[in-house]
């Protein structure tokens, strides 16, 4: 049995280990590790306004994880202590990570101010994982102030990691399909910052285009309001890295200086409480065999019998209300 109280003094004390056993409880599906979840949660529950939630987003294969290291490192070396939660795509069989971030972010991984968790998204949309929220607050109440979230890059879903973020940085590389229209307007829209990667050899004149190109059309697209910064970087040699990171920390003060920072915080926190009421919705009728049966009979009515889902799904409420 978890004794709560001692597994969140060993965080706050910055124990890894004892930080990642608490990942691994809130992560936890099991009925009985509902209440200590929970416990521990109410312990941490205050936001850190000193913390930087960034998001990085973009296409598989654009390089995040490398330059998520090189940036963790300027942050380090800044005096900040740098989480990463890698949000990886998910075992359609066993519902596990598949990639190991760890492996491809060695220098970070070593240095005793960060800490990496790879996390399976587990077919959770938006780029993200289900309990990353929760995982983000721990990260934060051990003494993280840097919180680094490189998403799935599935696409237009990725969108709704800005719902948990104070910053998106979107990486993208000239070439390989890479274009403005294959970037969906729902993550230009929530985009601050954008990287344009692999910055190097002879791709440093068609990158210097595709920035270009960039910073115009973000331009229109924000019309009078102020567009998202495009800086050129190579995670590679390191080039342009240094830079991004001074960016991000302009733009977290910027934030924090005319209020915006505490607004979109508590926005988070208002869409956090509609999610979790889902969540725990469907955690109730998982596990009730007499509710699950219901919902799975009512799904039926509604392939053979044409049955209307809305009186479907009222249906299942009255009977979550009446249990």
């Amino acid at each position: 049995m978890t004794n709560i109280d001692e597994l969140f003094v060993a965080i706050r004390e910055g124990d890894r280990a004892a930080l990642a056993r608490a990942i691994t409880l809130i992560e936890s599906r099991r009925s009985d590790d509902h209440a200590m979840r929970l416990e521990l949660l109410e312990l941490c529950h205050t936001d850190s306004t000193d913390s930087l939630r960034l998001a990085v987003t973009g296409a598989p294969g654009v390089g995040k994880s490398t330059l998520i290291e090189g940036l963790g490192l300027n942050f380090i070396e800044n005096g900040a202590k740098v989480a990463v939660l890698a949000i990886d795509p998910s075992s359609t069989r066993t519902g596990g990570s598949i990639l190991g971030d760890k492996t491809r972010m060695t220098n970070l991984s070593k240095n005793e101010s960060a800490f990496i968790r790879p996390s399976p998204s587990s077919g959770f949309l938006g780029g993200v994982a289900e309990m990353t929220r929760e995982t983000i607050l721990l990260c934060e109440a051990a003494g993280y102030n840097r919180i680094l979230i490189e998403t799935v890059g599935v696409g237009q879903s990725e969108s709704s990691v800005s719902q948990l973020t104070d910053l998106v940085l979107y990486v993208a590389i000239s070439g390989a399909g890479d274009s403005l229209q294959g970037i969906k307007r729902g993550i230009l829209e929530t985009i601050h910052v954008v990287a344009v990667n692999k910055n190097d050899g002879s791709n440093e004149r068609a990158s210097a285009s595709f920035a270009a190109d960039l910073r115009n059309s973000l331009k229109l697209l924000k019309g009078s309001g102020p567009a998202a910064e495009v800086l050129l970087t190579s995670a590679l040699t390191g080039n342009g890295v240094h830079e991004l990171a001074q960016t991000i920390e302009r733009l977290c003060h910027s934030l924090k200086d005319d209020d915006s920072f505490q607004s979109r915080r508590l926005d988070q926190r208002r869409l956090w409480f509609d999610d979790a009421v889902n969540y725990l919705l469907e955690q109730r009728i998982s596990s009730d065999p007499r509710l699950f049966e219901l919902k799975t009979a009512l799904k039926g009515k509604i392939e053979s019998e044409g049955t209307n889902p809305y009186a479907a799904a009222l249906s299942l409420v009255n009977a979550i209300l009446g249990s």
